[in-house]
């Protein structure tokens, strides 16, 4: 449809400053705050409260589950409302999309956290939206993606946009999603790839270019709004974010035996791998919607068959074959692997079940061979500005991708002069090597020369047995961050055990039992409570850091600054 009413002067918006929403959002959130720390018996006047973030990793289930845990203790320890903003990327912003669907969930945790184990949505609700969606211009492997997150994992179906919460009063911490833009990842400059959504905004962090969150997915050239479409809901959005499968690295966490040898694994196998990779994780997915015996059964079947097809040894096969030959041979091996689920479907027994898969293969595997995600309008097609890249400007269309793949926290979307960001708190989820996170931020910030705190080198060498909470100071302009990572030396004896546990909990698994659910929660639980008296500690220096930030000037807003 076409856009009736006048947008603001510009609908691209171009600034690196809060847009007005955000900063009146911010100005009610600090009333907030305020009274927070005075609840706590810290110090604070209306113009120093201090700009603390918390900051969740991504890491899959593991991360939105243990979200949940922080918060819920956070909140327990009366330090939830210091915050002034919650970010998130990947896993971490399933959860956040939950928990933001209750306008007062900061004051209800209890509700967020009995949700996670609660008796989910019913595949025929998932597939009902599904059939919506499509029906649109840009169905993908993203909207598979984010109907069975959002029904199998976070067991609830959020209809809802995300620029609904615009108008909404400041109960809750502030909330920013990130993304990154797939062709600028692979192939752009760094000021290309970040990207930040909020209830008001969305857009480059880096470039400034922004356009009304209700806008993005709508059609523009040149800087002009030609058609505008109908605004993502959260569960589309949800699978934006968390789509770590559609970066082609991915595929390695699962290579075969007899394929993972020097110079087998090219661009024609990862292409089956990717299609078993999908086909694995989607059919887990759908198994966390249904309780029937029968139908679990016949998805043990499949999901056997999918295996015994991938891990039969055919390196015979492929010996002294051409790069074409192996093409050739690797997509007659991913179609046999779709033929198998096609058949599979064939032979269930009439009934529900059956009409229910028939419906969801019909849409899924065409999409998997496409092997297309996050496919968005593009509001900088033919923007005519020197800050835009080729990667963004000639492109109609942009992919947006889960952002763990190039910062598995949000840190890009917190440095610097926009959100002047006085205290970071960051639990850690993710897998791999644990200060991951923090090097990367590191190395981000220095490419774009924001200020970041100092890391030791020597506590990089307790990557494999962390403690439970650091503190890197910020100096000036750079935040302070409390760190935190789920697994360490409070709940784990030995490096041995960090390891067992990240493998226990890993990031690509069937979604967790009822128990493996409850023991990520109250191990992100502890570590909060453990550690309440260091971030209050640091909260109450956020307090000194704001005062000193106002003192750097003689004078400030027409007046004198008096430090004691």
């Amino acid at each position: 449809m076409e856009r009736d009413d006048a947008v603001s002067v510009k609908p691209i918006h171009q600034s690196l400053s809060l847009c007005e929403g955000e900063q009146d959002y911010v100005d009610r959130r600090k009333r907030i705050v305020l009274e927070s720390l005075d609840s706590l018996g810290i110090n604070c006047t209306a113009d120093s409260v201090p700009h603390i973030a918390l900051l969740a990793s991504g890491g899959g289930q593991r991360a939105a589950v243990g979200l949940v845990g922080s918060l819920y203790q956070m909140e327990k320890e009366g330090l939830l409302d210091t915050l002034l903003y919650l970010g998130g990327v990947s896993g971490s912003t399933w959860s956040m999309s939950s928990v933001y669907s209750d306008p007062q969930w900061s004051a209800n945790m209890d509700r967020a956290a009995s949700t996670l184990s609660g008796p989910g949505v019913e595949l025929e609700q998932a597939l009902a939206w599904l059939g919506e969606r499509a029906k649109e211009e840009f169905f993908s492997l993203t909207d598979i993606w984010g109907v069975l997150t959002s029904a199998g994992i976070m067991k609830q179906m959020d209809l809802r946009r995300l620029s609904d919460e615009a108008s909404r009063n400041a109960t809750n911490p502030y909330p920013i999603y990130s993304a990154i833009e797939k062709d600028c990842f692979s192939n752009g400059p760094i000021e290309g790839q970040w990207f930040e959504v909020s209830p008001h905004e969305a857009g480059f962090t880096e470039l400034g270019l922004f356009v009304e969150t209700s806008l993005l997915g709508s059609k523009f050239q040149s800087g002009e709004l030609l058609e505008q479409k109908p605004e993502m809901d959260m569960v589309k959005l949800q699978g934006v974010l968390g789509c770590a499968l559609a970066h082609e690295d991915t595929i390695r966490d699962f290579i075969p035996p007899w394929l993972n040898v020097p110079g087998q694994v090219d661009s024609a196998s990862e292409e089956f791998l990717r299609v078993y990779n999908t086909l694995d994780k989607l059919v887990a997915l759908i198994r966390s919607t249904i309780t029937d015996p029968t139908a679990l059964s016949d998805l043990n079947k499949l999901q056997q068959t999918l295996e015994d097809k991938v891990n039969c040894n055919k390196a015979a096969s492929l010996e002294s074959k051409s790069s074409e030959e192996r093409k050739s041979i690797f997509l007659r091996w991913s179609m046999e692997l779709l033929a198998a689920v096609d058949t599979w479907s064939q032979s269930l027994e009439d009934g529900v079940f059956k009409t229910r898969v028939a419906v969801l293969t019909k849409q899924v595997l065409p999409l998997i061979m496409k092997w297309e995600w996050g496919t968005t309008n593009n509001f900088l097609y033919q923007y005519e500005d020197v800050t835009v890249p080729p990667c963004l400007g000639t492109k109609e269309r942009f992919h947006l991708i889960d952002a763990g793949l190039l910062i598995n926290v949000a840190y890009p979307a917190f440095l610097g002069d926009k959100r002047d960001i006085d205290l970071i708190i960051a639990p850690e989820y993710s897998a791999g090597n644990i200060f991951e996170t923090l090097t990367l931020a590191r190395d981000y910030a220095a490419k774009l020369k924001k200020p970041f705190p100092e890391i030791d080198d020597k506590v990089l060498e307790e990557r494999e047995w962390p403690k439970d909470c650091y503190v890197f100071e910020g100096k000036g302009k750079e935040p302070t961050i409390v760190y935190m990572p789920l697994f360490n030396r409070q709940n784990c004896q030995d490096a041995e055990e960090v390891k067992a546990k990240m493998e226990e909990f890993s990031t690509f698994q069937r979604p967790f039992s009822e128990e493996k659910i409850q023991s990520v929660l109250e191990t992100a639980k502890a570590n909060v409570k453990n550690n309440k008296e260091i971030l209050l500690r640091e909260i109450n220096k956020a307090v000194h850091r704001r005062q000193s930030k106002r003192c750097d000037g003689p004078e400030r807003d027409g007046h004198v600054c008096v430090c004691l």
